[in-house]
């Protein structure tokens, strides 16, 4: 039985309960901590479980009867608490994005590897049955080769969004929308084409007073193939419509899950070719359903690659990447260049104080609270998984 620490208990943690509670048999939560410790036993009750309820995450991996820990932190806490727990000799579950700069990444990666513990870091939308669907349709050259890509990482958010103490700074949530909302859409979007040659961004803070960061930013991407994606990323989008489109050389293919075809006609003008869109189907579809999907899938895998001496499908690495990424469109948006990969680690965003100093202030961050009077639902993008 592996032992489970959950660290943090705001919203996200739901996910991570629940998650773990779906195998009763391979591991049980044994901890929640939190700064507020009434966040942890109301948690608790809401899953009528009993752990231990602490309120110190160093005390927390002091505990033999832990295995694993999920963090779902700040930002800025992740790769402090997730080196500890590797030099604690946990196995450790971080929520996205990974840390707030990539040297804190590297950090991370290298104190898992000394401890000989797992490093995984939150990328549940691949453990969709559709997203794994579109990425097996895609890898197997049916539509022909991938020319232009969107990805639209479309939210909604009010004022009182950045009050929480934590929300709108560089320092505590290392940026806006691009880092906190649309990285599970840039996990996507490079487990699908693989990381750009180059890329150019621009963002800005449209509506969103208390915030220093930005609430949209758009980027073009250029892959060395010389197809063309575009990612963006807002907090002004009303609707929250996540969407990710793929057109190929024979089919327009979209998750949610739409497939259209067209073929030409005498004059080059475009008619729907429903026998390629039959077709496409019809491979989409014969892939088998997951058993188990998002946070209980990634779960899942995790458990298997502790209990087997595995891998986890999602390492360390593949949450660096992803921030890679991010810091690029910064970087870019920044300095209104456009950059080039890989980073180096002579690179100024590299460090977390020198990309900090780089980046504009929109606006000062005036308001700020511990929490909020009452928990409320939190939307998470379940459209991406239709």
């Amino acid at each position: 039985m592996i032992g489970v620490a959950v660290i943090g208990t705001g919203a996200i943690a739901r996910s991570h309960v629940e998650a773990y509670r779906s195998f009763p048999q391979r591991c049980e939560v044994r901890v929640l901590c939190d700064l507020f410790p009434e966040k942890g036993e109301k948690l608790a009750g809401e899953f009528s479980i009993s752990p231990g309820i602490l309120g110190d995450y160093k005390e927390t991996l002091k505990r033999s009867d832990v295995d694993l820990v999920s963090i779902c932190l700040p930002p800025s806490l992740h790769a402090e608490v997730s080196i500890a727990a590797a030099e604690a000799g946990k196995h450790v579950l971080v929520e996205k994005p990974m840390a707030s700069s990539l040297q804190e990444c590297d950090a991370m990666i290298a104190a898992s590897e000394r401890a000989h513990r797992l490093l995984s870091v939150v990328s549940q939308n691949r453990f969709k049955t559709s997203m794994c669907r579109l990425k097996a349709l895609l890898d197997s050259g049916a539509a022909g080769r991938i020319l232009h890509t969107t990805v639209n990482s479309l939210w909604w958010r009010g004022q009182s969004y950045y009050d929480l103490w934590w929300r709108g700074t560089w320092e505590k949530e290392g940026g806006g929308c691009t880092i906190n909302h649309a990285v599970h859409h840039v996990d996507l979007l490079l487990w699908m084409l693989g990381m750009p040659e180059e890329l150019s961004s621009v963002f800005a803070n449209l509506n969103h007073a208390n915030s220093e960061t930005e609430d949209f930013s758009t980027s073009v991407l250029k892959y060395r193939d010389g197809s063309i994606a575009q990612l963006t990323a807002s907090l002004v989008h009303h609707g929250e419509q996540q969407q990710m489109i793929f057109q190929t050389e024979k089919a327009r293919l979209c998750m949610p899950w739409q497939v259209n075809a067209s073929e030409e006609k005498e004059n080059g003008f475009p008619e729907p070719c429903p026998e390629t869109e039959q077709r496409l189907q019809r491979l989409y579809e014969s892939r088998p359903p997951l058993k188990h999907e998002g946070h209980a899938g990634q779960i899942d895998d995790l458990l298997s690659a502790i209990e087997q001496g595995g891998q986890a499908a999602i390492d360390g690495k593949a949450g660096r990447t992803t921030l890679e990424l991010i810091i690029g469109i910064y970087r870019s948006a920044a300095t209104g260049k456009t950059v080039s990969f890989p980073l180096s680690a002579a690179d100024p965003m590299y460090a977390k104080d020198s990309m900090i100093a780089g980046m504009p202030r929109f606006h000062e961050k005036t308001r700020s609270i511990d929490n909020f009077s009452k928990p409320s639902d939190i939307t998470l993008g379940r459209d991406m998984g239709r």
